[in-house]
């Protein structure tokens, strides 16, 4: 399948890249930034990478960490390189020369309790509210609440379905009483409203077709973090690293949050 990213007609390298890609499923924004950097190590070498050589390999990771390439886009090069010589050209030779920059890790931003509160308080719009307690009542990812569907609320069982986890791995969440409650106030207001349906998404967007976007719900956030007085980096993700933090502070044991 030849993405609209890519010109007409594919090399027939590319084309089997893509192909390869396509069988593991790689989403399209995964293919895309492969595929662009692939181009780019072709363009370094000045030859197709199914000439490449080991010493080919490490003069371009050895310009790019001259370059100052930051370490997240140094390990996107290796993963769209490693897929290439492994999955496409089957030579894990030079996969095995790619290094991967470790980076100090920081502690992640978390906010107390009091302030999760005066964050959601902060937040007006009911929809908006009940999305962002999702993420923190729930601890979700950001793409785990925008993808939640009405009909992933399970009341019976008081959990939350998650089927587009990460790694589109499927998992149940918890749902607590307050938090269920909240989203039935929301799904009376929007199915009133017309634009929640049993069959649609719990937070749609402005197209009733799409759910709510991520950049959406970071926007929330920043403006529910200021309008509260949060001087903290926040983002949606704050919202589920203090998910944890709490309950860890609550005894809850730490394999059970995971």
């Amino acid at each position: 399948m030849t993405r609209p990213f890519l010109p007409t007609p594919a090399s027939p390298l590319r084309q089997r890249m893509i192909d390869d890609m396509n069988v593991l499923g790689l989403k399209d924004k995964t293919q895309c930034g492969y595929v662009r950097i692939v181009s780019a190590f072709a363009q370094f070498l000045g030859r197709s990478p199914e000439t490449a050589t080991p010493e080919d390999v490490r003069r371009y990771q050895v310009q790019s960490s001259k370059a100052g390439v930051p370490i997240c886009a140094m390990n996107a090069r290796v993963s769209a390189l490693r897929f290439l010589f492994t999955k496409t050209l089957d030579r894990p030779d030079l996969a095995r020369r790619l290094v991967r920059v470790s980076r100090p890790r920081k502690l992640p931003c978390v906010l107390s309790a009091d302030e999760v509160g005066a964050l959601l308080a902060a937040t007006k719009c009911l929809k908006h509210r009940a999305a962002l307690s999702v993420a923190y009542g729930a601890g979700l990812r950001v793409s785990e609440v925008a993808a939640l569907k009405v009909g992933h609320i399970d009341s019976q069982r008081m959990v939350l379905r998650v089927e587009l986890g990460k790694g589109d791995r499927y998992r149940n969440a918890m749902l607590s009483e307050d938090l269920l409650t909240l989203l039935r106030a929301w799904w009376q207001e929007g199915h009133k409203r017309g634009v929640v349906s049993r069959d649609g998404w719990l937070f749609p967007g402005m197209d009733l077709e799409s759910h709510m976007s991520t950049r959406q719900l970071g926007r929330i956030v920043h403006d529910a973090a200021k309008a509260a007085g949060i001087t903290k980096r926040v983002s949606p993700h704050t919202l589920r690293h203090s998910f944890a933090t709490h309950l860890l502070e609550q005894g809850v044991d730490i394999r059970v949050i995971q």
